[in-house]
């Protein structure tokens, strides 16, 4: 068999398994506060969430395509196949690690540096696109500041809005509200989520020259990736659960709600304009908000130090071993 059908091969199926493993590994981004609040049971919860991120994974293809031509150019990536397997291997690497210690780190992160890493062990610094790339990264800074933001404001309105409601009466209306916010939520990771995987079997297709286009993302591929993501989603990712669910604050229904409606908005906008960003920051920092909007000494900030130290160290430590596989990798293709 041909040298690049057999590394095209090896990159779909990693590139499944990178979605699927993001599925599991990221299902507490949708359901976490509805599990603790006891809204869903964790079992409706997961499978609410699986149908919700296949139907958004089918409804985009906006951030795929950005994935696909604006990190590198994948007409011009040198040993191209090479460099995407070797990210693929990376990323999915560091999302066992956090997964296996229950840390909510970010999929979004480690294959955006992981592939960076790889494309700069293969042709140097010169080989990333630095006006997407950076794009990216702001993207990816800015939009946890947003939802803490965006968060705060919507809790205080909150507040102000039900202050002289019973607030038994109120968290039970809000854990019915939550359902459909938790499904809002888990559509919104779809559309963003799942189409990094697209993005990385178009760029392996174009390397391959087994397809032409950066703008066109293949229908195959698409569902493919969106059945990945909805089956990993399916198998759940517990100990992030009960982080993001727990760890953070104590969540009620009507905390529950201002968060899942702050994540969902701006994952949504990002998703909207073609941006990938980092569901796991975004859902994190939309509970921190509405955390301090309520009451700031109930936020264990040891949690989010700890959750913030390692969204600071997944793109260079993604990087690196993307950078280290690629040159190991070279050695066999």
């Amino acid at each position: 068999m041909d040298t690049m059908l057999i590394l095209t091969i090896l990159v779909v199926i990693g590139a499944l398994a990178f979605d699927f493993i993001n599925g599991f590994h990221d299902t507490a981004n949708a359901i976490a506060t509805s599990v603790s609040t006891k809204a869903l049971k964790p079992r409706q919860a997961i499978i609410l969430a699986a149908v919700m991120n296949f139907v958004g994974a089918m409804a985009f293809t906006g951030v795929a395509k950005t994935i696909t031509k604006d990190i590198v150019d994948p007409f011009k990536l040198e040993n191209g196949s090479v460099v995407i397997l070797a990210a693929l291997i990376a990323g999915i690497t560091w999302n066992l690690i956090t997964w296996y210690y229950g840390i909510p780190s970010s999929s979004s992160h480690a294959i955006i540096g992981s592939i960076a890493g790889a494309a700069i062990a293969a042709a140097g610094f010169g080989s990333l696109n630095y006006a997407g790339f950076l794009k990216i990264l702001e993207s990816l800074i800015i939009s946890p500041i947003l939802a803490f933001a965006v968060g705060y404001l919507v809790y205080t309105i909150f507040k102000i809005s039900f202050k002289n409601l019973n607030l038994t009466k109120t968290n039970k209306r809000f854990r019915y509200i939550q359902i459909l916010t938790a499904a809002l939520q888990a559509f919104t990771h779809g559309t963003n989520d799942a189409q990094k995987a697209m993005g990385i079997i178009t760029m392996a297709l174009i390397a391959g020259n087994y397809h032409h286009s950066a703008d066109v993302i293949p229908f195959w591929v698409q569902l493919s990736c969106a059945i990945a993501m909805g089956v990993g989603t399916s198998v759940g990712g517990w100990k992030i659960i009960k982080t993001v669910g727990g760890k953070i604050m104590k969540i009620r229904p009507v905390n529950g709600v201002a968060a899942d409606l702050t994540g969902a908005a701006v994952i949504f906008g990002a998703s909207y304009i073609h941006l990938p960003v980092s569901t796991t920051h975004v859902i994190s920092s939309s509970i921190l908000g509405v955390g301090s909007a309520h009451r700031v000494k109930g936020v264990q900030w040891g949690t989010a130090q700890r959750m913030l130290i390692t969204w600071f160290i997944t793109l260079p430590i993604s990087a690196t071993l993307a950078a280290l596989t690629y040159f190991v990798l070279e050695l066999f293709f």
